[in-house]
């Protein structure tokens, strides 16, 4: 399969500069809570790297298969191209957040699944925290199927299972965060993202998409 081809097909490049706008108030208004200044934090899958070049922390690496990845990165983040599978570059206990968005649906197999995360929690500090941003099945049940490279349903439900599995502490779960995707027809300037953020109530209405904190002990 050429996700090259899809991805570019998928996301026009006239589109990434408010993909990227949306992303930089994600980052400020919600996802800087959980990142440290200090803290050394992974994206993995980081795709067009809106997440990490636009999150506030002392060191910052994307990983990805995909070559286009360094093309997108800011000069101070360091890209790997390897296997979620096998994270070589990073040592055992070394990173302090590793993120990921959109992207476990991706994998093969809910072996592949469970592979990666406890990949993620091999290279995770103690007291380090996974945070996942993930199309939630249970809301989804015919819209999941849409993307063509969408092969493993997951629910809010299957991925606490999962990690409580791994032995991993849930700090929170939203089973409702944000909608499905920034193609759909809600309003999606970065003004009303950030409306939106500080409207929990809408999330209950809008979400599609579950948001995971999980801690490794």
């Amino acid at each position: 399969m050429n996700l090259q081809k899809i991805y570019q097909t998928r996301f026009q490049e006239l589109e990434l500069p408010l993909k990227n706008q949306i992303w930089k108030v994600l980052c400020t208004d919600f996802f800087n809570r959980f990142v440290k200044p200090t803290d050394k934090v992974v994206d993995l899958g980081a795709g067009y790297c809106e997440f990490i070049n636009n999150i506030e922390c002392h060191t910052k690496i994307a990983i990805d298969l995909n070559a286009d990845v360094k093309k997108f990165a800011h000069p101070n983040v360091q890209v790997i191209h390897e296997s979620c599978l096998a994270i070589r570059s990073l040592a055992d206990d070394s990173v302090d957040i590793v993120f990921m968005s959109n992207f476990l649906e991706h994998l093969l197999t809910k072996q592949q699944v469970f592979d990666t995360l406890q990949e993620c929690k091999r290279i995770l500090k103690p007291g380090g925290k996974m945070l996942i941003l993930q199309p939630n099945i249970r809301f989804l049940a015919n819209n999941y199927w849409d993307f063509f490279d969408h092969h493993t349903p997951l629910s809010d439900r299957s991925l606490v299972e999962v990690l409580e599995t791994l032995e991993m502490h849930i700090v929170k779960c939203y089973p409702k965060f944000l909608p499905y995707t920034t193609k759909s027809r809600l309003p999606k300037g970065p003004l009303f993202v950030k409306l939106y953020l500080h409207l929990p109530l809408a999330w209950h209405i809008f979400g599609k998409q579950a948001f995971i904190v999980a801690e490794k002990r």
